[in-house]
C-alpha cells in the first residue's frame, strides 16, 4: 500500500507542475488564467513562440524583471524541447520569486508536434485560438 501512495503522490505532482500542450491549447481557448511564459533567449522568442506569450530568458528573471507580472495567474514556462532545460531554470526562477508556475512539456516543439500555430519571423500555421484580452 505505501508503493501505492508514493505513486499517487508522484503522478498527481507532476499534474500539479506540468502541463501538455493540449491542455495549455484548451485553457487559452477557455480563457483561463494560464500565460505562457517563453524562458529562451529573446532571439528564439522573436524567431517562433507560442501566441500570446511573453517572453522572460531564465537569466533574466529577477523581481525587478518580474515586477509587472500579475501573481494571481499561472505561468507556464516553456523553451525549445526535451533537449533545453529553460524552462526548468525557469519555473524554479518564477517559483522561486513567488509565482504559480508549471511547465509545459515538451517545450515549443510539442506545442508544434501537436498542430498549434505560432507566431514570429518564422511562424508555423496550426491550429489558433482567439484571445479576448
Amino acid at each position: 500500500m505505501k508503493q501505492a501512495q508514493k505513486q499517487i503522490e508522484f503522478y498527481e505532482n507532476k499534474l500539479n507542475y506540468e502541463m501538455d500542450p493540449s491542455d495549455l491549447y484548451e485553457a487559452f481557448e477557455k480563457g483561463t488564467d494560464y500565460i505562457a511564459l517563453d524562458a529562451r533567449r529573446k532571439f528564439g522568442f522573436d524567431k517562433e513562440h507560442i501566441p500570446t506569450a511573453i517572453n522572460i530568458p531564465y537569466i533574466e528573471m529577477t523581481e525587478e524583471s518580474t515586477k509587472s507580472l500579475d501573481k494571481t495567474k499561472t505561468y507556464v514556462c516553456y523553451c525549445d524541447g526535451i533537449g533545453c532545460n529553460a524552462s526548468t531554470k525557469g519555473a524554479l526562477k518564477m517559483t522561486k520569486l513567488g509565482f504559480k508556475v508549471k511547465e509545459l512539456i515538451g517545450g515549443i516543439e510539442w506545442w508544434k508536434f501537436d498542430g498549434y500555430a505560432t507566431n514570429g519571423t518564422k511562424p508555423t500555421k496550426g491550429s489558433e485560438f482567439e484571445c479576448a484580452c
